[in-house]
């Protein structure tokens, strides 16, 4: 049962258009979550994060993609999660980072999205080709033609990938 407050004041426009939502679900092999988001109407900020409803260490979390078939793989990441994508990215928390609940390939396609954006504002050939030759690895990772592995490290412990080969380490 999601709690819900309406008409809420933004922290971007300051006006009286987010709202607040609270879910609490199941996640399997994970346990109990509770998922948090800020939306506004007036301005489109959005604000998300997942938090396990019991507490859990800090953690190192691997996992090597090497085939289609992993593009299923469950992945939990906390806003406070660092997720490691060896030669192509990184993405840092901070202020702006959403905690979600999605796949493998829901993961690297955030991350292709991301890519393709600073490829489109690249200025430099040399930077746009670069960009354009990862974005190029990612789509053969998800085609099963490429491996690639997957680091999280959380130090609130609120991030997995749930899978059999998955290899967690405290952080």
């Amino acid at each position: 049962m999601a709690d819900v407050l309406e008409n809420q004041q933004c922290p971007m426009c300051f006006k009286a258009t987010l709202t607040l939502r609270e879910d609490e679900t199941e996640v399997p092999y994970f346990g109990k979550v509770f998922v948090f988001s800020m939306d506004c109407s007036n301005c489109k900020y959005h604000k998300a994060d997942i938090e396990s409803a019991e507490q859990k260490p800090p953690c190192k979390i691997t996992f090597e993609v090497n085939s289609e078939d992993d593009m299923k793989v469950r992945v939990v990441k906390s806003g406070e999660a660092t997720v490691k994508l060896p030669r192509i990215m990184t993405m840092e928390p901070g202020p702006a980072a959403n905690g979600f609940i999605t796949n493998i390939e829901g993961l690297l396609d955030r991350a292709k999205k991301v890519l393709e954006s600073a490829r489109d504002n690249a200025e430099d050939n040399t930077d746009r080709k670069k960009i354009k030759n990862m974005v190029k690895k990612l789509q053969n990772i998800m085609w099963g033609r490429d491996k690639l592995t997957i680091t999280i490290e959380d130090p609130s412990g609120n991030s997995a990938i749930i899978s059999d080969r998955t290899i967690v380490k405290k952080l």
